[in-house]
This record gives C-alpha cells, sequence and structure tokens, in this order.
C-alpha cells in the first residue's frame, strides 16, 4: 500500500493496534482464568473492561479522522498471544505459573506502550487534539496496567514463586 503522508500511516498503525486490543480482548479472559492468585484474577478482569474503553476511544479516534472502525491483522500481538497460550499449557506451579502470567501480559502492556505513544505523538505532531487525547488516554491505561502488574509481581507473586521453587 501506497502512503504518501503521516496521516495514512496513523491510520494503518490505529488499524493495527485495533485488532491488537481485539485480540487481547479475547485472550485476558483466559488468562484470568489460569490465574491462581486473585489479585492477578482481578488485575486481568479490571484490565478486559479498560480493553473495551479503548476500543472504544479508537472507534471514536477513527471517526474524528474520518475513517470506518476497522482492524488489519497485528501480527506482532498475534506473536504475544500465541506465546502466552504457549505459557499457560505449561505444567507449572501455581505461584509460577502466575509469575508467568504476568510476564507475557507485561510484554504485551509494553508493545502497547510503544505503539499508542507513538500514534499520539503522530496526531500532536499534525494537530489533532481530539486524537491526541483519545490515545493519550489508551496510553496512560497501558502504563497504569504495566505499573500495576510490576508491582504485584514485585512485592508478591514473583516472591511466592521464588519461595515455592525453595521449598
Amino acid at each position: 500500500m501506497q502512503m504518501d503522508n503521516l496521516q495514512e500511516l496513523l491510520i494503518e498503525e490505529l488499524k493495527d493496534i485495533y485488532n491488537a486490543e481485539g485480540q487481547l480482548l479475547k485472550a485476558l479472559p483466559k488468562m484470568s482464568k489460569k490465574a491462581t492468585n486473585p489479585k492477578l484474577k482481578k488485575a486481568f478482569e479490571t484490565h478486559m473492561r479498560e480493553t473495551e474503553g479503548q476500543i472504544k476511544r479508537l472507534e471514536q479516534a477513527f471517526e474524528k479522522l474520518g475513517e470506518k472502525a476497522k482492524g488489519k491483522k497485528c501480527h506482532a500481538m498475534e506473536g504475544l498471544i500465541e506465546e502466552g497460550k504457549e505459557v499457560m499449557s505449561e505444567d507449572m506451579d501455581d505461584d509460577v505459573m502466575d509469575a508467568a502470567l504476568i510476564a507475557a501480559a507485561q510484554k504485551v502492556e509494553h508493545y502497547e506502550i510503544a505503539t499508542y505513544g507513538t500514534v499520539r505523538t503522530w496526531a500532536s505532531l499534525m494537530g489533532l487534539k481530539d486524537v491526541e487525547r483519545l490515545l493519550q488516554q489508551n496510553l496512560d491505561e497501558e502504563g497504569k496496567t504495566d505499573k500495576m502488574l510490576t508491582q504485584l509481581a514485585e512485592s508478591e507473586i514473583n516472591i511466592e514463586a521464588e519461595q515455592g521453587a525453595s521449598a
């Protein structure tokens, strides 16, 4: 596809992240079900609701750009989710599985943070203030989720996983 300007590239990237969020929305219930730590289960369920809101904001961004909200296959998210599925199929102690689920989730979060940061910057450069605001909201939520997962891992889950290995 020929792209002649940054707005066309922005739209293509929005299609990619729109599809990525849809893929994640389908994966999060499986991750929540596999998690045994109640706080981790709750974190996945909360992020599921946030992801629904992020999809709605992406649809609003498309609308503001005069585009139909549609995705194009995000191969990066597909790979990250496939990696997560492999982790969930492993035979692990519950605490170790929870640590592995956080690692898989943070890979996804970091991908989303990178993408939202980029498209937000492009929208800002083009003076698309409404689109920039919507993308910043998604970026803020992804960052908050990443920080919460880190805190949960460092204060509880990784410690429990490590103690299980030495017990």
